[in-house]
């Protein structure tokens, strides 16, 4: 426990339930203002990007409105955000977005404001690169030496490290013996990229290598390129540290000495250009990220190490110089200029806590106040407490101190599920495989108190639920009016989903004064679908090949309490077991302790325990809150699993990579069916009409087939 605690300059919690990662944190001038102060960017697992610029009127105020420049949803999972000179033509900052399989770059720009929300910041996608692979991590620097504009290397799961020379792809290598991704940077000193791999060695590939050696576009190339006369991918140096890699960062703070550091599980390495270890410090704790950040000392490096204690360490080299407590566990960290204030700690939680600490101790501004020893002049005292009394009794007059504008949203939306499924299902073109497939009507209510101009309603369930309309386009909204749309949800896949939580998002526009066409605005709920869509009542089976058992610290309570769709009353207090049937065929037993306080999920398939879980721990949560009690807990003391899990993916890629080797011989045998027709038709033109018409007809009803 350290002495100290971080100073809080600015913080903010970001999202509700988003998730974020090692490079979802980046800072930079981004939208080129010129003025020497960073930019906060922030990308989220949920494809959330939020720009910030923090602007605290005090130390250890949270965000203001006009702290947040830019929030726009990109709709898949930000991996990665980084800043450089990625447009051709132009040498400012663009902002690069990695996704699972794209990469866009973005200009980012702001316009003086001239309505009542100040100025107005907005993004111009300038060109994308879809990814033929899954990407995992992403580097950009001066390939090659080029000057004045970064190029692109992103390192895909499967250890292909794709080139993009800006708006091109330029080309694409395997690195030999790879197993599983590691973290990746570029050397601008040396044109080499360094990486740790699953060997536990950091090993580092020159550029020139890499572009000049045999072209591998496929996996199976790499073994191939043993045997033939083309240049192979080589290491330039590798050095075996022996554990895996958290992140790498290459630092040069002079223009003749460069470092590459690599935080380790247990161990914190220095390494010289050439791959010798120039030091390395052995710590006491886990980390979860660093940043070396600059060299106050001549050949010195001052870095940032975060550990799962929620420490933040200062080290000179491998000398401890300040310990700092911090309010969460970091998972990025960086050091920016904010508000002419230098060198401001900027972390990120993986919850989406974001705070911009410094250090060290706030002084005492406290002063004693001067004696006074005038006499008090009560008539002035009397007179003023008659005045204020004043105030405060026109004040308590009025009710509402804010307007309604103010006080209340100007357009709410609310979704209300019915109780029961649908007489007749409304569920269409479903691929689920079971008798029939029930739905479930929500009524959607918008009111509007003000204008609301070109009204957009997106509902949004996970798949593979469905929805029969999920997107609305309304006419303008009048005050004080209200609109209601119906529609059903069903499930439309041959699977489970992963939850029964769906959201309403309503865009709209409102205009001022001084903007007539209006301010975009967003208003949206959430809204829980019933278990009873996806699975019915089925007898319980007493084997299962998975189980998992939940302690709680209150007595065990009857299912027909928290599960009364599923639990005829006439059972009683005795249903302690229950049975559900999926509709996609598999089926999952929930037991409830009779003798103590916890509840067992069997299941002959591991993905199946998921919901009743879930849904177990929603509905007990429920109970008690209702009986005032706020002291429940549910927890789980076993073994995770994950043997298990790993089987399920791994059959689960089987599954995909055996379909797409099936596609791929289907086009073959194609393609050599239309070679073997054309030779036929052209040795046989004009002489045996009919044999050849029998056998184009069967050709076409094998490319059909096909």
């Amino acid at each position: 426990m350290s002495l100290f605690k971080a100073r809080d300059w600015w913080s903010t919690i970001l999202g509700e339930k988003e998730e974020f990662d090692q490079g979802c944190l980046c800072v930079a001038d981004v939208d080129n203002s010129g003025s020497g102060q960073d930019k906060i960017i922030v990308g989220s697992y949920m494809g959330y990007l939020r720009i910030f610029n923090p602007h605290p009127v005090k130390p250890g105020d949270g965000v203001q409105p006009e702290d947040l420049l830019l929030e726009v949803q990109l709709r898949e999972p930000v991996l990665q955000v980084e800043v450089g000179k990625f447009v051709s033509g132009t040498e400012g900052l663009h902002l690069a977005v990695l996704h699972c399989r794209k990469l866009c770059v973005y200009a980012v720009s702001g316009t003086l404001g001239n309505v009542e929300h100040g100025n107005q910041y907005q993004i111009k996608l300038i060109y994308e690169h879809n990814l033929q692979r899954t990407a995992c991590n992403m580097t950009y620097g001066p390939f090659g030496g080029v000057k004045g504009r970064d190029l692109i290397c992103i390192q895909s799961m499967d250890g292909m490290l794709m080139m993009f020379e800006q708006e091109s792809y330029a080309f694409g290598r395997f690195l030999p013996g790879f197993l599983l991704p590691g973290p990746l940077a570029y050397s601008s000193r040396t044109d080499s990229f360094i990486t740790v791999s699953s060997c536990r060695q950091v090993e580092s590939y020159k550029y020139q290598v890499l572009a000049f050696a045999t072209d591998a576009d496929e996996r199976q190339e790499t073994e191939q390129q043993k045997h033939s006369s083309g240049k192979r991918v080589v290491v330039d140096w590798v050095l075996n540290i022996g554990e895996q890699a958290l992140d790498i960062c290459i630092v040069s703070f002079n223009q003749t000495v460069s470092s590459v550091f690599v935080l380790g599980e247990r161990n914190f390495f220095c390494l010289k250009d050439n791959g010798q270890i120039r030091f390395m410090k052995k710590l006491d704790y886990s980390p979860s990220c660093f940043i070396p950040y600059c060299s106050v000392k001549e050949g010195t490096i001052n870095t940032l190490i975060a550990n799962h204690s929620k420490m933040l360490n200062i080290y000179q080299d491998v000398m401890l110089k300040w310990a700092t407590q911090l309010p969460h566990v970091p998972v990025a960290v960086k050091v920016a200029n904010l508000q002419d204030l230098k060198g401001v700690i900027v972390t990120l939680s993986d919850d989406g806590h974001l705070q911009c600490s410094y250090l060290g101790t706030d002084p005492s501004l406290f002063q004693a106040p001067r004696v006074d020893s005038r006499e008090i002049n009560y008539e002035e005292f009397d007179a003023e407490m008659k005045q204020l009394q004043k105030f405060i009794k026109e004040a308590t007059k009025t009710q509402d101190i804010l307007p309604k504008s103010e006080k209340d949203r100007d357009v709410t939306v609310t979704a209300e599920v019915s109780p029961d499924l649908d007489a007749e299902s409304q569920a269409i073109d479903s691929e689920v495989k079971a008798e029939a497939v029930p739905s479930v009507t929500i009524k959607i209510t918008i009111q509007s108190r003000v204008t609301a101009q070109k009204p957009i309603l997106a509902v949004c369930v996970q798949a593979p639920l469905a929805v029969t309309c999920d997107q609305f386009f309304l006419d303008d909204l009048e005050p004080d009016s209200s609109e209601t749309m119906v529609m059903s949800v069903f499930l439309k896949g041959n699977c489970s989903p992963s939850e029964l939580e769906g959201n309403c998002v309503l865009s709209y526009n409102t205009s001022t004064e001084l903007n007539p066409e209006g301010i975009p605005k967003v208003a949206q709920c959430n809204f829980r679908l019933p278990l009873r869509l996806i699975c019915f009542p089925a007898q319980p089976s007493k084997a299962a090949n998975h189980k998992l058992t939940i302690d709680t610290n209150k007595p065990p309570i009857s299912f027909v309490t928290i599960f009364p769709d599923f639990v005829e009353p006439s059972e009683g207090d005795q249903a302690n077991v229950l049975g559900f049937q999926f509709l996609t065929g598999s089926k999952t037993t929930l037991l409830a302790s009779k003798t103590s306080q916890r509840y067992r999920i069997q299941s002959d398939q591991l993905e199946d325990l998921w919901l009743i879980t879930k849904e177990l721990t929603l509905r007990l949560e429920e109970h008690f809150k209702k009986q005032n009690c706020k002291d429940f807990a549910c927890t789980f003391s076993g073994s995770i699993p994950l043997q298990e899990y790993f089987e399920l993916i791994d059959r689960h890629f089987e599954l995909r990579l055996n379909a797409e080797k099936f596609r791929e011989l289907l086009s073959e045998r194609a393609v050599q069916f239309r070679a073997i027709e054309r030779r036929l038709l052209t040795r046989f033109k004009d002489k045996t009409p009919a044999p050849l018409q029998h056998l184009d007809t069967l050709l076409e009803g094998t490319f059909r087939e096909v």
